[in-house]
């Protein structure tokens, strides 16, 4: 993708640039801040979708490869208002997020459960070499009632950074079972013998 270098940096500049179809954009992480529009049509391939993490960027004549790192959008009308993206340098961990899939059919389904994604991506650390797309769980060995959480995932040169205790995904019966408990069947045999007294 491709951006121009701004003029001017400024609200009432801003504004301008937004009328004419562009979107401010800072780039730092590097030696310096770069401040820069792009086309806001061009964004959207790259706003729209889960797989996209690494973005190479020709400002100015210059490639740079980076990842979004925040969008800023209209309260009302969700257009994009300014993004901040993050210089990407070989030697240098980054933070991202990547999506979740679960590969496999877990017994607990077979069994009549329900397989539930608790959160769709996760947040990691790592150089741009070490970046998967996304991560991978094999969840063929869940039964009802177990899941799996950050702490549970493992992948070399990689650091999860979420809650440990957070769950991932997780297998729930399909239909709630209510048992009487014996403090239940008590109370009712001795709600029937009061009945029998009163007879």
């Amino acid at each position: 993708m491709s951006g121009s270098l701004r003029e001017n940096v400024g609200k009432k500049d801003a504004m301008n640039l937004r009328r004419k179809g562009n979107v401010p954009c800072v780039l730092y992480g590097g030696k310096e801040q770069v401040h820069f529009i792009m086309d806001e049509k061009s964004l959207t391939k790259i706003l729209n979708t889960p797989d996209v993490y690494i973005v190479n960027i020709t400002i100015d004549g210059k490639e740079y490869d980076t990842i979004i790192q925040e969008v800023q959008n209209h309260p009302v009308t969700d257009r994009v208002l300014h993004i901040d993206f993050l210089q990407v340098l070989p030697e240098k961990p980054v933070i991202i997020a990547v999506p979740v899939i679960t590969s496999g059919v877990p017994k607990g389904v077979l069994r009549g459960g329900k397989l539930i994604k608790k959160v769709r991506k996760v947040k990691i650390k790592g150089v741009v070499k070490d970046l998967p797309d996304f991560i991978n769980i094999e969840v063929s060995g869940l039964d009802i009632g177990q899941s799996i959480k950050i702490s549970d995932l493992k992948q070399e040169n990689l650091l999860f950074l979420d809650s440990p205790n957070n769950v991932v995904v997780t297998i729930r019966s399909a239909r709630t079972v209510v048992e009487e408990t014996p403090a239940g069947e008590a109370a009712a045999e001795a709600g029937a013998a009061d009945s029998e007294k009163k007879e």
